[in-house]
């Protein structure tokens, strides 16, 4: 719902000429509202200006762009390449511009509020993701130094010191560049800070060295994802130099740890481990992802001296005694977000499995099942252990064996779940040729009688909107879920794999000629 304070605000932004020629008489309470204006229409010119001379000490993009009295709808998804853009050269020009310094005010710019999400609503439907606004404004804050320096001594800019938080997303691409901008940050009007950093296709010693110049102290989230790799005696070596007070969620890539392969010496690291993850006291997210841990949850969570709300064990191997230490750990009666997919949850350990729904029922609103070996035998055990999960939002549970008879069963008890919006489910097992084994392979995916399949979604969706359930969204993305990073950088990713596998043959072949 707009007000009319806002449609005459979109009326006023329609004209980008005649905001330029009177943004000296505007209000500098009016700055927020036409700013909002301006992006909902993708005026890039007119969110240029309106930053270029922003009146008022912070510049909250989050706040902005949220939901306001005078315009309800939420707009910090749309992460609109040209509105974005357009903010960011204003954001230099504001410094470059050199009006009097008594008018600039601007102390804080916040530009961690922006969404990336796989459906943008803006008109020019190219976004300017996490990586890019990374890039874009770390080559802002190097040229910006490097005009400053062309110019006369005694220019406003020395007089101007923002500081601009951010969300860092840094690759093998960005490295370099951010690097300088993080390294030559006091020197610049616009000072980095960083609340969190996300590192993809990163060599360890690389990663080590922007951690440090990125204020660990101040970080509330540490990615470490793809093709970075963070064994434990690296993770280690951090951890003992590194301090993160304040960190919230830290998510570290696949095959961190892996017992199978550990010696007494590496007990006593996973041990250490669990100590310096205890010294975050605010930590409550945690992302395990293919790191084998089987038998060991308990010497790494244990320590803990702050309970998880969010927590990822996928594919982690888990046996009989990590279920049951985490269904009767201090986590489990806080657990927001759980990921245990890859494990056979309903036959290895059921009762324990069931007790952990059970003592996170209250607090549990995602829960991620995939490639569980849950079929319909087991159907009656999971909405038994399901039931008292009412606080449920997301449900996924791709990659299972049930029939479409199973899979209408379970959307009967779906619909009554009061908050539950999201699931994704999986192809029905009887859509698929009888000599599929499960896990299906990549190359097996796509190979079911599609029209079959449509007939199974069109019948789920009749009983969701026989319940009067339209608000669930149901899909079966394939592939997996959409990753806004991933999505982003996928061509980098891709050609670091296509290089690896080059290497990796070349290593072969002069193995090969060596034996010779």
């Amino acid at each position: 719902m707009r007000s009319l304070r806002f449609l005459s605000a979109e009326v006023l932004v329609s004209d980008a000429q005649r905001i330029r020629k009177n943004l000296g008489y505007i209000a500098h309470n009016l700055f927020p509202l036409l700013f909002k204006a301006g992006y909902l229409q993708e005026q890039g010119d007119v969110v240029h200006d309106l930053v270029e001379n922003w009146p008022l000490p912070e510049l909250n993009l989050g706040k902005l762009l949220g939901r306001t009295a005078d315009h309800q709808e939420d707009i910090r998804s749309r992460a609109c390449h040209v509105c974005l853009s357009s903010c960011l050269a204003g954001l230099r020009d504001y410094v470059l511009n050199c009006s009097s310094p008594y008018a600039k005010r601007l102390k804080t710019v916040d530009l961690t509020g922006i969404r990336d999400v796989e459906v943008q609503l803006c008109k020019c439907q190219k976004t300017l993701g996490r990586w890019a606004r990374t890039e874009l404004l770390c080559k802002i804050c190097f040229d910006l130094l490097v005009e400053i320096e062309r110019r006369p001594l005694g220019l406003c800019e020395s007089e101007i010191s923002v500081d601009v938080l951010v969300e860092l997303f840094v690759t093998e691409r960005s490295y370099e560049l951010a690097v300088q901008a993080l390294f030559l940050r006091h020197h610049s009007p616009l000072k980095i800070h960083c609340v969190a950093f996300r590192a993809d296709n990163l060599a360890p010693r690389k990663l080590f060295y922007i951690i440090k110049l990125a204020e660990p102290s101040l970080l509330r989230r540490f990615e470490v994802v793809h093709n970075v790799r963070l064994e434990m005696e690296h993770l280690q070596v951090l951890l003992n130099n590194v301090c993160f007070p304040q960190l919230t969620a830290l998510m570290l890539p696949a095959r961190t740890f892996d017992v199978r392969r550990f010696t007494p010496e590496d007990e006593a690291t996973l041990a250490s481990t669990g100590e310096k993850l205890s010294q975050m006291t605010q930590l409550t997210e945690l992302g395990l992802p293919f790191s084998t841990l089987t038998g060991r949850i308990r010497k790494l969570l244990s320590p803990l001296k702050t309970p998880l709300k969010v927590l990822d064990v996928s594919n982690c191997s888990l046996n009989h005694a990590d279920m049951a230490y985490l269904a009767n750990s201090l986590h489990s009666n806080h657990l927001e977000v759980l990921d245990i997919s890859g494990h056979d949850v309903t036959d290895l350990y059921p009762s324990t499995f069931f007790k952990l729904l059970s003592h996170s029922s209250r607090t549990l609103k995602h829960l991620t099942l995939e490639e569980c070996n849950i079929q319909d035998i087991h159907l009656n055990m999971l909405i038994l252990g399901l039931a008292p999960c009412r606080k449920l939002e997301e449900l996924k549970f791709l990659g299972n064996p049930l029939s479409s008879r199973g899979l209408k069963g379970l959307f009967t008890i779906f619909v009554d779940f009061p908050r539950l919006k999201y699931i994704e489910f999986p192809v029905p097992k009887d859509c698929y040729p009888n000599d599929i084994s499960y896990p299906i392979d990549d190359a097996d995916l796509l190979k079911f009688d599609h029209q079959k399949y449509e007939r199974v979604v069109e019948e789920l969706h009749v009983i969701l909107l026989e319940a009067k359930r339209e608000d669930i969204k149901a899909s079966t993305p394939l592939f997996g879920s959409y990753d806004a990073a991933v999505q982003e950088t996928g061509n980098e990713l891709g050609s670091f794999l296509l290089k690896s596998f080059r290497d990796a043959l070349e290593s072969f072949r002069m193995a090969l000629r060596e034996s010779n």
